[in-house]
């Protein structure tokens, strides 16, 4: 902004006492100080606010001044609170070193001045940091030329002081500003994609204003560039693989002009995420082409030759043949009108961004194929050693959904599932289609599971609960209720806790003591809590068959 300025803003009431020749000056700021020395903190184009308690006698005004003129500052503003009329020697100094005087009205506070000020400056360099962004975004649409959202992000916290990072659905960093602190914690990243997806299952338009550990934060939503917000009837269909854009700010008393500027911002990180999407083009094509191959029984030799065009596009620079890992995923809405195979690729695409590797830049060296509501995901892992027993290799399916559960969960809202199965590794292109029956399985054990998102391995494919998923629906219902019905009705009406009790009974394998001690109950409470059950239920505790029946029935429920 123009000094002139300042003298047509009636609110502020400020005087000229001299240096009308220099009202074309521009402020990039203001200090308040009653320094003698203020120079260490001024880098040029201030505009200086003092109280005039430097000032013993007339001998002071000179080398003041003269301070203020070579750090370069825009001009100097006198409160007339302390000493009434502004001294004249102040007046004559700022006229010898052609330093613009104003004086300020007791009746106005510094920080009414300070105020204004802040926010004409900040606007004038929003609209300034708005053109970079235009420019980045044209550069970008072009190709990666611009330096990517990195760059912006780190402009944000530069010239406008705002600290900003682009997260996936999940709460994955994927760049961030480098400037004014440390990184983003993790687990603040999925806090903070959890209360973006819980606000966008609401349908409000964003920014989306929360408040985390005391600080504000506002979230913008970044949408592809092909798409408009209308585009998508429902908001189930994008909700899981939107990226976000979180500043650590208060965006509800922005001035049109940030709010604009940091849309510019979504639109550049638009382009990237596009860029990004079309890349993964050719891995989905490829595990397309394999999972048909697969699918329709072709011959293993045909197989093997589709993975080995695969590898290197997957794996680039490893000599060996690699192993695989197949990974199925569904995501279900209730009332069936979403389409969940587009959403469940999109997801498993960001889940396995490469759950294999822990560092700040992991690589998406993955492809992923959908079918009907089914996303199939093909994971290439480095061949391992003859010697390695290869019992700890590949992905783990408990560790899939550690840092995601949270996030996911609030997108779902209520009225979505996501299930994963994951198969063990396999070592060639025979193994590829029990992998995948091996994966849908797994996958099928956890849709059994209680929750809105879960997830099981091969591993559990040896255990009774591989039994469970193929249960039909009304017959696990009738057992369920047949046994734990009655428990859950006493419990309901006298607040008793039979049923935490049976669990925990069977998970001490019966034994009374160590049951007592996990409870923290008297054995004898335990003998008559476990007798109640027992009355209610017809059943026989110490019967093995009676424990087997209670154990499915809590694992159905």
């Amino acid at each position: 902004m123009r000094l002139r300025a300042l003298l047509d803003t009636d609110a502020l009431g400020l005087k000229l006492l001299g240096g009308e020749e220099e009202l074309d000056r521009t402020v990039r700021g203001v200090m308040t100080t009653d320094l003698r020395d203020p120079s260490r903190y001024l880098s040029g184009g201030e505009l200086v606010l003092t109280g005039l308690a430097w000032r013993r006698d007339a001998d002071d005004s000179e080398p003041f001044v003269r301070i203020l003129a070579q750090a370069g500052v825009a001009a100097l503003a006198a409160g007339e609170a302390e000493l009434g009329d502004v001294p004249e020697d102040l007046v004559l100094a700022c006229a010898r070193h052609r330093l613009p005087l104003f004086a300020v009205h007791e009746s106005v506070a510094f920080a009414t001045v300070t105020e204004h000020v802040v926010r004409q400056v900040s606007g004038e360099r929003a609209g300034d940091l708005a053109a970079v962004v235009d420019r980045h975004r044209r550069m970008m649409t072009s190709g990666p030329a611009g330096g990517g959202p990195d760059v912006v992000l780190d402009l944000l916290g530069s010239d406008l002081d705002l600290r900003a990072w682009v997260l996936s659905p999940t709460g994955r960093l994927i760049a961030g500003s480098k400037v004014g602190g440390p990184a983003l914690p993790a687990d603040m990243c999925a806090e903070l994609a959890a209360e973006h997806l819980a606000a966008a299952r609401t349908g409000r338009r964003g920014p989306h204003r929360v408040t985390l550990d005391s600080a504000p934060y506002s979230l913008f939503p970044i949408r592809s560039t092909g798409r408009s917000p209308q585009a998508s009837r429902d908001v189930r269909e994008t909700v899981l693989s939107d990226w976000l854009l979180a500043v650590e700010a208060d965006a509800g008393d922005w001035p049109e002009e940030r709010l604009d500027l940091l849309q510019g911002v979504t639109q550049l990180i638009a382009v990237e995420r596009d860029r990004r999407d079309a890349a993964r083009t050719v891995r989905r094509r490829l595990a397309q082409e394999v999972l048909e191959l697969v699918q329709t029984g072709a011959a293993p030799a045909e197989i093997a030759a589709r993975l080995r065009v695969a590898a290197p596009v997957l794996l680039p620079g490893l000599g060996a043949a690699p192993h695989w890992q197949v990974v199925v995923a569904r995501v279900e809405w209730e009332g069936g009108e979403v389409e969940g195979g587009p959403v469940a690729q999109s997801l498993l695409e960001e889940i396995l961004v490469d759950p294999l590797t822990t560092g700040p830049e992991p690589s998406d060296r993955i492809a992923v194929a959908h079918t009907g509501d089914e996303a199939i995901a093909l994971v290439p892992l480095p061949a391992v050693s003859s010697e390695h027993d290869g019992s700890e290799e590949g992905i783990l399916a408990d560790r899939l959904l550690e840092s995601v559960r949270d996030p996911l969960s609030a997108g779902l809202d209520g009225d979505g599932r996501v299930t994963l199965g994951v198969s063990a590794a396999v070592h060639s292109a025979e193994g590829l289609r029990g992998a995948l029956e091996e994966a849908r399985h797994a996958r099928r054990v956890a849709a059994a599971r209680p929750g809105r998102v879960c997830a099981a391995g091969h591993q559990e494919l040896a255990s009774h609960v591989l039994l469970l998923p193929f249960v039909p629906d009304d017959v696990r219902r009738a057992f369920t209720a047949r046994l734990l019905d009655p428990l859950r009705d006493y419990d309901r009406r006298h607040r008793a806790e039979l049923i935490p009790t049976l669990e925990a009974f069977l998970d001490c394998d019966g034994s009374w003591t160590r049951c007592a001690t996990r409870l923290h109950l008297h054995v004898n409470t335990l003998r008559y809590r476990v007798g109640r059950i027992e009355q209610l239920t017809s059943r026989d505790l110490s019967r093995l068959e009676d424990k087997l029946d209670f154990f499915l029935a809590l694992r159905m429920s």
